[in-house]
């Protein structure tokens, strides 16, 4: 099965997301072994697409989730905890009736 993204054939999983959210993975995760001048450069270019496009975020999570659902819908099974018991505080309140 293919999967194209906005005419684009993406061939790995890593081109798939790049695709859908229109910039490398690199830019956001950063690389081994990088300086800090690229560093901070890689981090400027990233504040500067979030300043053009406020919804990436929101297009991030989205493509997370469809991933997760696609490859490990078990992620979203969530089981409720079982609430807390804690000891009931003694009314210390001065002038309180007792």
């Amino acid at each position: 099965m293919r999967s194209i993204v906005a005419g684009h054939v993406a061939v790995t999983a890593t081109e798939f997301v790049e695709l859908a959210l229109g910039s490398p993975l690199d830019l956001w995760l950063g690389v081994a072994g990088e300086s800090e001048m690229e560093r901070a450069a890689r981090l400027d270019a990233a504040r500067d697409i979030l300043a053009d496009e406020p919804d990436l975020p929101d297009r991030v999570s989205r493509v997370a989730a469809e991933a997760i659902e696609a490859f490990a819908p078990e992620l979203f099974n969530v089981t409720p905890l079982a609430p807390r018991v804690t000891a009931r505080r003694r009314n210390s309140r001065k002038g309180a009736a007792a």
